[in-house]
């Protein structure tokens, strides 16, 4: 090889090597040139809220740029949806949802005005926190085998609340009854507030429910935990077994929280977004925002996170289309 080809090689190989850098260059220069609207189609001061306020001052730090929290609750979540639907694909207008949104109200909502992969681009999962199966003390079962054993024993006696019709909750205790046999009937409230305080009250004897909304009830007796329906044990009940650890396998999952960005956002704005989001994630503010909410960190990105998504959409059809479940 002349000595002059062999330049060109090395130059060559030295211009294809650099190209990474030159789009992450490229990337933080687009989420560096304008301020960020991140939107919660929630009520304020819920996780959901506190996750965009928890992004929003990581790229607010990061890029030196104002990153504003939108909350736009209504519709299930809709309004707020389909402002991001509509939103330029640039990198600065993101959404922060719940798993239903993603992986439920497809199937439960034929008529739903968004396709979560035609409209949107999956950013990054941002943090999850375990479900639990509780019961008022006074319920005569102090494991799950009990608990089903005393609902066949009793049948038609024993209800679960939830935070509404198919509400991943609701879903997690259809899921929960196929996979234990057990004899449960699901009472449906408008939220979770109602609910814990009639199973608090003795009213209802069961509960399916976040660990945040029920942790403090747990701490101080007043309701018993009796599995949580992740893959493996919480930190914040490191003594509670999960359901396959109490004789019901084949259940593994948890409410989770992600990001998504408009659809056509540039791969490498929706890349270093994910990395962001795992960055800010880390830091000592978020992560003891995250412990104060019953919540740990969790972030999957970019097609991962979307694989994530479809695998759980096919986890919840079956289960809501066998069970009729319809929305309300």
């Amino acid at each position: 090889m002349q000595r002059s080809d062999f330049l060109k090689s090395c130059l060559a190989l030295a211009s294809v090597l650099a190209l990474p850098v030159a789009h992450a260059a490229t990337a933080t220069e687009q989420l560096s040139a304008a301020p960020f609207t991140v939107i919660a189609p929630f009520p304020a001061g819920g996780p959901v809220d506190i996750l965009a306020r928890i992004l929003a001052t990581g790229l607010t730090e990061h890029y030196k740029q104002a990153a504003i929290v939108d909350n736009r609750p209504g519709a299930s979540g809709n309004i707020g949806i389909d402002m991001v639907k509509r939103a330029k694909p640039d990198g600065h207008t993101l959404l922060v949802v719940p798993q239903g949104n993603l992986t439920i109200n497809p199937t439960l909502m034929p008529k739903l005005p968004y396709n979560v992969f035609g409209d949107f681009v999956p950013v990054a999962s941002m943090g999850r926190t375990a479900n639990v199966i509780a019961v008022n003390p006074q319920v005569a079962a102090k494991s799950v085998q009990e608990l089903v054993a005393l609902s066949k024993a009793r049948p038609n006696s024993i209800s679960y609340a939830s935070p509404g019709v198919g509400s991943s909750l609701h879903l997690a205790g259809e899921l929960f009854k196929d996979k234990s046999g057990a004899d449960i009937m699901h009472v449906a409230y408008k939220g979770s507030a109602q609910g814990v305080t009639d199973v608090l009250g003795g009213t209802i004897p069961m509960i399916v429910a976040n660990l945040p909304t029920v942790l403090p009830h747990l701490q101080s007796g007043k309701l018993r935990a009796l599995a949580v329906t992740d893959g493996s044990r919480s930190g914040f009940l490191p003594n509670v077994p999960t359901l396959a650890e109490a004789g019901v396998p084949g259940i593994a999952i948890s409410s989770w929280y992600g990001v998504l960005a408009p659809k056509n956002t540039p791969a490498e704005v929706v890349k270093q977004l994910g990395e962001d989001i795992d960055k800010i994630l880390k830091t000592p503010a978020a992560l003891n925002q995250l412990k104060a909410q019953g919540m740990t960190p969790w972030v999957v990105t970019g097609s991962a996170f979307g694989e994530l998504i479809r695998k759980e959409t096919g986890l919840w059809a079956p289960i809501i289309k066998s069970h009729e479940i319809e929305a309300q």
